[in-house]
């Protein structure tokens, strides 16, 4: 993990999950976004509340750790872009998206 001087800063997101991931204890959402320049995903939880976000990576990838039950991911991207993406979260799986925008 790389510290700026403006504060810590989140680890890097990659296809791979981090080292030291257990996924029996674990659900794990995790996609790629193609076709955007910058671009934020939203987790939402089953009523559209909103749960988290992350800056997607500049190759496209983001995750969020979960609990299991249904989500909603939404992308969102330059121009006034927004995708939402029904997903299930599962313990012990990676629920593994692609969204293009």
């Amino acid at each position: 993990m790389t510290v700026s001087t403006q504060g810590c800063a989140a680890p890097e997101q990659t296809v791979a999950l981090p080292a030291g991931i257990d996924l029996s204890t674990q659900s794990v959402i995790q996609g790629v976004v193609t076709g955007a320049g910058t671009a934020y995903a939203r987790l939402l939880d089953h009523s559209g509340e909103f749960t988290g976000e992350v800056v997607v990576s500049d190759e496209g990838v983001f995750r969020f750790f979960a609990a299991p039950g249904d989500w909603t991911v939404r992308i969102i991207a330059g121009g006034g872009v927004t995708r939402d993406v029904p997903v299930q979260a599962k313990l012990g799986e990676v629920a593994q998206l692609s969204v293009a925008v």
